[in-house]
């Protein structure tokens, strides 16, 4: 007699999906949030390599016969419009043309975005262009294992034992490129696209399963071109998951934009119905090394907390002179020398903390905005600008030394950094903490072929992050 598992399979559609094995592709837009999802899938088993740009099918299948899930790290969180729809529009094809039930479009957990940086309406827009079929784009952002958390539509973050509105976060309500000025997502979306929200709220989603498809079916009949989830703990997150994955078995609704919590949601129905066994899908790490690069370009007072906890334990500090890196005309020169600061210190056996800012009050920040404004360039341009000078300056210091390990603080960063190494996909090794775990870099150039990274957004990690990952623990 066929098992309620398999009913249940059968019943959504899914067997087919089974038995090709890829359940789930995703974009990121910045870096670490890409990693934050290969982390969650990787952890319930679902073994995910991440690329840097789309693998070509037949490439997939052959170095990575295995992979369950696999996504695209991309920058276009630090993008305009414009630079969204040339980077986004040829990712969004080649995407659609391999066989994964859903295509994940995924945004950080406190939804950094503006109608001029990053903005997450314009990429539903090209994301929909590609796909026309699909009614309504299902959105979902609470994370409860980040404690980030969306109740009646209005976002909540937490930092340290608060919880937060998001526009009265300490970090984000004064974030330098997309401060957030509004915690209703629906109201701060709106003003991104024209495209109309819908919500399906906490109430919505209580209770047994009928009443909640009913509900749905309720919400769906307003005909909202976007349906927003609330998430306010895991028994919600799972059931969002469930209806997300039920729709994707029912023919074009293919594309799901959200943070992490996505993958959560997904994994929690997956194990539910035999999709997702709860074993790991990571490899192992090398345990301790002896040296460390970090390099942060994060304003966050998270990574403030880990810079100074590691200077503390011994990290030797080197402040970057921003203003410097965005100034063409001094750019070079103070590449060279950070350079051959952390050349010098690897030398001597240190590890290096190369880092532009000590948190969001730092009088560094101020100077590089003035620098920008004084050189022509807008404040969308600072982190392409930083990022490809620390990308480079990263590449460099890895190489000239053979390191083993290195740590990138800061999503823009992060992905400039990679495409600057050449490292054309990611696995993971180990967590370290939740959003920043410790991984594997896949290149064709040996010098960096193997090397282990750990990749950080700002909000991610305790004081003692840089520290852990330096003892591989």
């Amino acid at each position: 007699m066929m098992g309620r598992k398999q009913e249940r399979l059968q019943e959504y559609g899914q067997e087919r999906y089974q038995a090709a094995g890829l359940l789930l592709s995703f974009y990121g837009d910045d870096f670490t949030g890409s990693t934050d999802v290969m982390e969650a899938l990787a952890l319930n088993g679902v073994r995910t390599v991440l690329f840097l740009e789309p693998p070509a099918p037949e490439a997939l299948a052959a170095e990575f016969p295995d992979v369950r899930a696999f996504g695209v790290a991309g920058v276009s969180r630090a993008m305009s419009p414009a630079e969204m729809q040339r980077e986004l529009e040829p990712i969004f094809e080649r995407l659609r043309a391999i066989p994964t039930p859903l295509v994940h479009y995924k945004i950080c957990s406190t939804f950094d975005s503006s109608p001029e940086v990053g903005s997450i309406g314009r990429a539903i827009e090209l994301a929909s262009a590609v796909c026309p079929a699909q009614r309504c784009v299902p959105l979902l952002v609470g994370v409860p294992e980040l404690r980030r958390y969306t109740v009646f539509g209005n976002h909540f973050a937490g930092v340290g034992a608060q919880t937060y509105r998001l526009d009265l976060h300490p970090t984000m309500s004064r974030h330098p490129v997309t401060p957030m000025d509004e915690a209703d997502l629906r109201v701060h979306l709106s003003r991104q696209t024209d495209k109309t929200i819908g919500l399906m709220d906490i109430l919505d989603l209580a209770g047994d399963g009928a009443r909640v498809r009913s509900r749905l079916a309720e919400r769906l009949a307003e005909r909202p071109d976007i349906l927003l989830y609330d998430v306010l703990d895991e028994e919600r997150l799972k059931r969002a998951g469930e209806l997300i994955w039920e729709a994707a078995g029912q023919g074009d609704n293919r594309v799901v934009f959200g943070s992490s919590g996505v993958e959560y949601a997904l994994v929690a129905h997956w194990r539910e119905v035999g999709l997702a066994a709860p074993d790991t899908g990571m490899l192992q790490p090398r345990g301790a090394v002896d040296r460390l690069l970090v390099v942060s370009g994060s304003c966050s007072p998270t990574t403030e907390s880990q810079i100074r906890y590691a200077i503390a334990a011994g990290f030797a500090p080197v402040p970057i002179q921003a203003e410097k890196l965005v100034d063409p005309a001094t750019a070079d020169q103070e590449r060279r020398r950070l350079t051959e600061q952390a050349n010098a210190l690897l030398r001597e056996g240190r590890s290096p903390l190369l880092y532009t800012a000590l948190g969001a009050e730092d009088l560094a920040i101020g100077a590089t905005r003035e620098k920008l404004a004084g050189t022509g360039h807008a404040a969308s341009d600072t982190g392409k600008l930083i990022g490809e000078q620390l990308g480079r300056l990263t590449r460099e210091v890895v190489a000239d030394n053979r390191l083993q390990r290195f740590l990138v603080a800061g999503g823009d960063t992060s992905g400039f950094v990679m495409r600057e190494l050449g490292i054309y996909a990611l696995e993971c090794l180990m967590p370290i903490a939740p959003g920043g775990p410790l991984c594997r870099g896949y290149a064709k150039d040996d010098r960096f072929n193997g090397v282990e990274l750990a990749l950080k957004g700002g909000q991610v990690g305790k004081a003692d992050y840089f520290v852990r990952v330096l003892e591989g623990k």
